[in-house]
């Protein structure tokens, strides 16, 4: 084999696995964009017993094709007070099941698949007309990718199979599994997902390039390498959050380097796994992930309760540098820089305001003055970067600017004003409501209060939404941002005519809470139209938006 063709087939070969790569990613970010809302809900609503915990945790795991995106998604909700630790650990390892589940769905060879996927998701995506519908477009265009990445794989690697260069390296990592184990963790992690990890290393076993006992090592090291994606990406988590990751990558990471050793010790038991080397190290990660989260369920307990042994919450910065203004004074004679302090500003502003109503919402359950306190002392501090923003944007307008820069000054100035609104709701309705159910010892229907959690759910995921739109400036997420608040609208309007119906029933504690669910859900729904009112500009700009509606 001469040095050109070796050159063309790795270039072949990482392009495979780069499409590998970007198209899981493509799935997980349909089924985000698309289904976030109802998968927080579904999640949450797992926390009744542990075996319901995991197999939620596995559905949501095949949905986004990542346990790495269901570990970030229950950090969140543990981190608020949403989900127990040891709920959230059991979601995690039936998390790991569902992607090694999702590993054997996409390994099948079905070529049928492949152009039936391509036809229906470019047209559904294309044609479709709402964003939901589109998301399923671009789910089905990742799927059919994913096993188009995978055949060219093997039509990449199949010069190589004879190769004895190629042969000598990989006899080298049949021998010593350590290595092949090291390497599979470190790809994994640097792919930041384990499932395109597992399907490549499966892949060139299945075309005879890995020993079966390296492509084993490797997989192995995967599952340790997607342990720690999620370790990485919650490190500045609340202590609840950071508990549950750490064991997961105990009993994962640990886990799979004792299945590596025991591999190693007795090489002959992965052929009780399957008839190809193909099968045997996919079912493989199955097998291990499955026994894992069998083995573990009944300890998430004592494990949890071990680790607060070891992990503290961190210290309060107390000591650390206050947050500086990104209102540079110094760049009001340059508009366009002093115009992107004002969104850095505006961004702050936002995530100050998120923290609020993530605070908020425990408190209809146990008020707490201190909680109370701080949410009205952030609310002070909101309103006078609203006013800091507004005079610093008079201050440039008296400068002179372009009609372009004009505009985004207006727009900006805009978006500060509902933002402060957001933070009014917040801080002088919803609290205001908490602290009527706590002096008044009032508790909301079971039904009652877990349509405001849902409903609170849907509002902080488009909340979030609005944050990335500010960041990114993105069209389509603007375009769903606007779009999710005609679908909070319909919601609130729901959930309203429910708690109507529970009234007309004579439900006693839906008529003594009656004002307080109604007024929260008004809050809510305040909330999240101040919010969609980031997308109105860009959306305008693209030609998205009419004067009344969305196109």
């Amino acid at each position: 084999m001469n040095e050109p063709h070796v050159l063309q087939i790795l270039i072949h070969i990482a392009g495979a696995a780069a499409l590998l790569i970007w198209a899981v990613r493509l799935v997980r970010t349909g089924v985000e964009r698309g289904f976030a809302a109802p998968m927080r809900i579904w999640l949450r609503h797992s926390a009744r017993n542990r075996l319901l915990a995991a197999a939620t945790g596995m559905g949501a795991a095949v949905l986004l094709q990542s346990a790495t995106a269901v570990a970030v998604l229950v950090s969140n909700f543990v981190s608020k007070g949403g989900l127990a630790t040891v709920t959230g650990l059991a979601i995690l390892l039936g998390a790991d099941v569902g992607s090694a589940v999702v590993t054997q769905l996409l390994v099948v060879r079905q070529p049928i698949l492949i152009p039936l996927l391509l036809v229906v998701g470019v047209t559904v995506f294309l044609r479709g007309e709402g964003s939901n519908t589109r998301q399923v477009g671009r789910i089905m265009i990742g799927l059919a990718l994913i096993f188009v990445s995978l055949d060219m794989i093997r039509d990449a690697t199949e010069p190589m199979i004879s190769n004895p260069g190629t042969q000598a390296v990989m006899t080298y990592l049949g021998r010593d599994l350590l290595t092949a184990f090291v390497i599979g963790a470190v790809f994994a992690w640097g792919v930041h997902s384990s499932v395109a990890a597992v399907l490549l290393f499966v892949t060139l076993a299945g075309q005879s390039i890995l020993p079966v006992s390296a492509a084993a090592a490797m997989i192995l090291g995967a599952n340790l390498g997607g342990g720690i994606i999620a370790f990485v990406l919650t490190w500045s988590a609340p202590l609840a959050s950071r508990k549950m990751i750490m064991a997961n990558l105990i009993l994962r990471g640990g886990g799979a380097a004792f299945a590596a050793f025991l591999i190693a010790a007795l090489p002959d038991v992965m052929n009780q796994l399957g008839a190809t080397p193909a099968r045997q190290t996919i079912n493989l990660h199955l097998a291990f992930n499955f026994a894992l989260a069998l083995a573990a369920l009944p300890f998430v307990g004592p494990v949890t309760a071990a680790l607060s042994y070891f992990m503290v919450e961190k210290p309060s910065p107390n000591g650390a540098l206050e947050a500086a203004s990104a209102l540079d004074p110094s760049l009001l004679d340059r508009p366009q820089r002093a115009i992107d302090c004002a969104a850095r500003e505006l961004l702050g502003m936002g995530q100050k305001i998120e923290q609020m109503l993530i605070a908020v919402e425990p408190l209809y359950d146990h008020w707490d003055n201190t909680t109370a306190a701080r949410i009205a002392e952030r609310d002070k501090a909101i309103k006078q970067t609203h006013l800091d923003i507004k005079l610093y944007l008079a201050r440039l307008g008296q400068k002179g600017m372009d009609e372009e820069l004009s505009r985004r000054s207006m727009e900006l100035a805009s978006i500060s004003t509902s933002l402060d609104s957001a933070s009014d709701a917040i801080a002088r309705i919803m609290i205001e409501l908490a602290k009527r159910l706590d002096m008044q010892k009032l508790h909301f229907s079971p039904q009652g209060r877990e349509e405001i959690r849902d409903f609170t759910d849907r509002v902080q995921s488009n909340v979030q939404l609005a944050l990335n739109v500010m960041m990114n400036q993105n069209p389509a997420e603007a375009r769903e941002l606007v779009a999710a608040k005609e679908k909070v609208r319909k919601v609130e309007q729901k959930l309203q005519r429910s708690h109507i119906g529970r009234l007309r029933e004579g439900l006693a504690e839906s008529i003594e809470t009656s004002n307080i669910h109604q007024e929260t859900l008004r809050a809510l729904k305040q909330i999240n139209t101040a919010f969609s009112m980031v997308g109105h500009p860009i959306l305008l700009k693209s030609g998205d938006l009419l004067k009344s509606r969305l196109a």
